[in-house]
C-alpha cells in the first residue's frame, strides 16, 4: 500500500521535537546510556470507584469523545504537572493496527507502536486539552499502519527514542464475558495478566514509566495500573505517583469548575496529608499573655521590693524605691523642658505668621 502520506504525516508530527529528550520525571536514580537494564519493575494499581468512573464516562459521552481519549488527556495533564511544567510531551501508544473495518475479524498480530505528541498550553482549560488530544489521536490513528521502524528511520541521528520508555495503554474488556481460559480443540489458551510477577513486589517491565488504564465496559468501571522500572524508581516513589494521579482525577471529575474554566496549571499534585502538613507548618500564630511595657514592670518590681538594691556603682547604690523616685523627677523635668521648647516653637510660628500677614498687607497698600 502507498506510504507517502503516512511518511509525510509522521515527519511533520515530530518536526522540531527532540526524540532523544528524556522527560524529567521524579527519578530516584538516573541510568547511564551504557548501563544494563534488569527488566524488573514495580506495579501499583487502584480502582477509580463507581462515583469517579461514572463521572469520567458520563463526561466522555457528553462531549462526544471516547473514554480512551479522555484518560489519555488526563495522562498528558499529569505528565505536565509531574515534570514541573514540561509542555512538549510525547509518549508511546500501542495500536491494534486494525485501522480498516475489514481487518477487525482477521486473526493475527497487527500491533504497532506510534509516538503520540501533545504540545499543550498551560493556560488551556482541561476541556481544551481534551479536544486537542482527541484531534491528534484521531489523526494519528489514520496513519497508525506506518511501521515504527520507518518512523524512527526518519531521524537517523537519534540513538535512543525516549518516547518508547514512557508509554500509555488502554484496555477494554467485558467482565461478564471474560474467561480466564479458552479451549480450542486440544489446546488451552489462558489470558495473560497485565503485570507478570517475577518476585515479591516485582514484575517484568521493559519501560521506564507506563500507565495502563482498564475499562470494564459492562460495569462501566475504570482502574489504573502504574508500572515503573526498579532501575529508576523506589517503590515508595511509585506509590506516591499513583496517589497523585488518583488525586488529580478527583480534582478533574469531582469539581466541574476545574474542567470548564480553570487552566490546567491550576491542577495540584499535592496530597491531602501533605496539605495538612503545610498548613500546620505555616500556622505560626501563637497566643501569648498580655504584654506590659518595661516601665510598668519596673513599677511593679519597685512596689514589691522597694528596699532592695536596684542599682549599684562603686560605693553608691539606689534601692528600687529611690530609683523610681529619681526616675519620676527626671521625667517631670523632661516634660517641662519639652513644654518650654514646644511653647518657644509655637511663639516663633505665631510671630512668623504675623510678620507674613503684615508683609502681605504692606504689599497690598503699595499696589
Amino acid at each position: 500500500m502507498p506510504m507517502t502520506a503516512a511518511s509525510m504525516f509522521w515527519l511533520d508530527a515530530l518536526q522540531d521535537y527532540k526524540i532523544d529528550h528524556l522527560l524529567p520525571l521524579p527519578f530516584d536514580r538516573y541510568r547511564l546510556h551504557d548501563e544494563h537494564r534488569t527488566g524488573r519493575g514495580i506495579s501499583v494499581s487502584f480502582d477509580l470507584g463507581q462515583k469517579l468512573s461514572h463521572a469520567c464516562t458520563t463526561l466522555a459521552s457528553s462531549i462526544n469523545i471516547t473514554v480512551e481519549q479522555l484518560t489519555l488527556a488526563c495522562y498528558f495533564a499529569f505528565l505536565f504537572k509531574l515534570t514541573n511544567g514540561e509542555t512538549d510531551l510525547c509518549v508511546g501508544v500501542n495500536t491494534d493496527g486494525r485501522y480498516k473495518e475489514e481487518l477487525l475479524s482477521v486473526i493475527g498480530m497487527f500491533v504497532n507502536v506510534i509516538p503520540l505528541r501533545c504540545h499543550l498550553n498551560p493556560h488551556w482549560s482541561f476541556h481544551q486539552l481534551v479536544r486537542h488530544v482527541a484531534e491528534i489521536t484521531t489523526q494519528s490513528l489514520q496513519y497508525s499502519y506506518f511501521p515504527l521502524q520507518r518512523i524512527l528511520a526518519q531521524h537517523p541521528n537519534v540513538v535512543k527514542p525516549t518516547f518508547l520508555d514512557t508509554s500509555f495503554e488502554f484496555r477494554t474488556f467485558e467482565s461478564e464475558n471474560t474467561k480466564k481460559e479458552v479451549t480450542i480443540g486440544d489446546a488451552r489458551i489462558c489470558a495473560t495478566p497485565i503485570s507478570i510477577m517475577i518476585a515479591e513486589d516485582e514484575i517484568i517491565n521493559k519501560f521506564d514509566f507506563i500507565l495502563t488504564v482498564q475499562y470494564d465496559s459492562d460495569a462501566k468501571q475504570l482502574s489504573c495500573n502504574v508500572n515503573a522500572s526498579v532501575d529508576l524508581f523506589h517503590k515508595e516513589t511509585v506509590q506516591k505517583i499513583a496517589q497523585r494521579f488518583h488525586s488529580m482525577l478527583e480534582q478533574l471529575f469531582n469539581v466541574p469548575d476545574v474542567f470548564l474554566t480553570k487552566p490546567i496549571y491550576h491542577l495540584s499534585l499535592v496530597l491531602p496529608d501533605e496539605k495538612l502538613l503545610m498548613r500546620s507548618m505555616n500556622n505560626t500564630q501563637t497566643l501569648f499573655p498580655p504584654v506590659r511595657c518595661i516601665h510598668h514592670e519596673f513599677v511593679l518590681q519597685a512596689m514589691k521590693h522597694s528596699q532592695k538594691i536596684a542599682v549599684e556603682l562603686d560605693d553608691q547604690s539606689l534601692t528600687y524605691c529611690e530609683l523610681l523616685y529619681y526616675a519620676q523627677l527626671l521625667s517631670l523635668n523632661l516634660v517641662k523642658k519639652q513644654r518650654v521648647i514646644e511653647g518657644d516653637i509655637v511663639c516663633q510660628c505665631v510671630e512668623r505668621s504675623l510678620s507674613m500677614v503684615s508683609q502681605s498687607q504692606k504689599n497690598q497698600l503699595i499696589r
